[in-house]
């Protein structure tokens, strides 16, 4: 059976809903996954824009989650700590999620998240580490991985009305 990761708030291919973007709440999505290979020590999850000029751009990396994990619930990573999986450092210098923010875009933006089961237990010694640099860190250490896209193309804002000048 594949390695796959799933949300229960939207199907791969469609629309992200705006409570997990920053026309909303600004919080993760819930996150589920299966199928694993036995050997998993733990796991990695990265979403990044596939759509920006500087392309990727990356939005939220975790790290060293256990792997016991099946689940990652909403707004996971936001907030106090309570378990030790790493937070890396997004393209906007947090560690934490930014959601979909991309101008009133046409077409919409798409946003991918990936996991990767590890054979490791721990895979940055430091804190704090770019989420540019995870997955190239994983690499040598990834036995599968699994990948979910949504679409995101901002709140839609009325266009300004044109304006006249009198003669």
């Amino acid at each position: 059976m594949p390695f796959l990761l799933n949300s229960p708030a939207f199907d791969d291919g469609d629309e992200i809903p705006s409570h997990y973007t920053c026309d909303g709440a600004n919080v993760s999505p819930p996150l589920e996954w299966s199928n694993a290979p036995p050997c998993t020590r733990s796991f990695l999850v990265v979403m990044e824009d596939l759509d920006t000029p500087r392309h990727p751009t990356r939005h939220w990396g975790l790290y060293d989650i256990i792997p016991e994990r099946t689940v990652l619930p909403e707004a996971v990573g936001h907030g106090v700590k309570t378990e030790p999986m790493g937070r890396g450092v997004n393209d906007f210098g947090h560690p934490r999620y930014d959601g979909p923010a991309p101008p009133n875009s046409d077409p919409p933006h798409h946003y991918q998240f990936r996991i990767a089961a590890l054979d490791v237990e721990a895979l940055v010694p430091i804190a704090k580490e770019p989420v540019a640099d995870l997955w190239e860190l994983a690499q040598p250490h990834i036995l599968a991985t699994a990948t979910l896209t949504g679409t995101y193309a901002g709140r839609r804002r009325p266009a300004a009305a044109p304006t006249t000048s009198a003669d």
